[in-house]
């Protein structure tokens, strides 16, 4: 099996603390995100879930809550730091177990587990077939497993907006740190990947998500912090001011009537364990 390489770990240090940050204020479309990805699994009352790529714990936290306390909920992500808001139980919801640890490694006995979700994860995975086969190792017969994976950059507009901030202020090497997002925009390719590990019915469907935001307020702040994380902490206190005036001055020439649209295009692929 292939390890992550060590700038891949190095990302998620370092944008560790973003994603805490930033995980209550962009609870409410995390919420429509994570709708369909569950909804796709069929949880119930004794389902024991894995999340891959937990981060900072959704859909981990709305899957415990859902299963409820008979069952369980298993947190894993490549790095610990991000699992810490998954120290504390809901009332009610299932147990909660965070695990740090390499996707194409897992801790756990086969057949462990019920189902399996991971929301904008596999893409960063180098060996992602390896990690599907590990996946299915872990997945009793019959379990299903859905994930969320990006459209193509155009049809995401505040991932399109700082790419382009990004680029311009900081240079194209910098903004390149947002490519592997896009590894699974075309349609098909995830889905053959789950068939080549052994998984059986793949299906993909598109997600599409729309809504505004107020064109005076640095609403791209949290993507941009998330997604270049690195980036940021390596350019120089101008060069950040400068990307700020940057973006402020791209939103202001699109806004219509003092607001911005946002667009969101993901793609929900599913499969089974045979």
């Amino acid at each position: 099996m292939t390890a992550p390489p060590l700038d891949e770990r190095a990302r998620w240090t370092a944008s560790g603390e973003a994603w805490l940050r930033w995980a209550d204020s962009l609870a409410g479309p995390a919420e429509r995100l994570n709708a369909p990805l569950l909804a796709a699994l069929g949880l119930g009352p004794r389902s024991r879930l894995l999340d891959l790529a937990a981060g900072a714990g959704e859909p981990a936290l709305s899957a415990a809550r859902l299963i409820g306390p008979e069952g369980l909920v298993a947190a894993s992500d490549l790095v610990a730091l991000p699992l810490r808001r998954l120290l504390g139980r809901p009332e009610g919801a299932a147990p909660l177990l965070p695990v740090a640890a390499d996707m194409a490694a897992l801790p756990f006995p086969d057949g462990a587990f019920t189902a399996a979700s991971c929301r904008f994860g596999i893409m960063f995975v180098p060996d992602s077939v390896a990690a599907l086969a590990e996946l299915r190792r872990v997945m009793a017969p019959g379990a299903r497993v859905a994930f969320l994976v990006w459209g193509a950059l155009a049809g995401n507009s505040v991932l399109a907006l700082v790419h382009s901030g990004v680029a311009a202020v900081l240079g194209e090497a910098a903004a390149a740190a947002l490519d592997p997002l896009f590894r699974y925009a075309e349609p098909g390719i995830l889905a053959r990947e789950l068939e080549k590990a052994g998984f059986v019915s793949a299906s993909e469907q598109d997600v599409r998500l729309s809504g505004e935001a107020d064109a005076g307020r640095p609403f791209w702040r949290a993507q941009l912090e998330m997604s270049f994380a690195p980036q940021l902490a390596a350019a120089t206190a101008e060069s950040r001011h400068a990307l700020d005036a940057w973006l402020a001055a791209a939103v202001a020439r699109t806004a219509d009537k003092g607001r911005f649209r946002l667009d969101i295009h993901a793609r929900l692929v599913t499969a089974c364990r045979s």
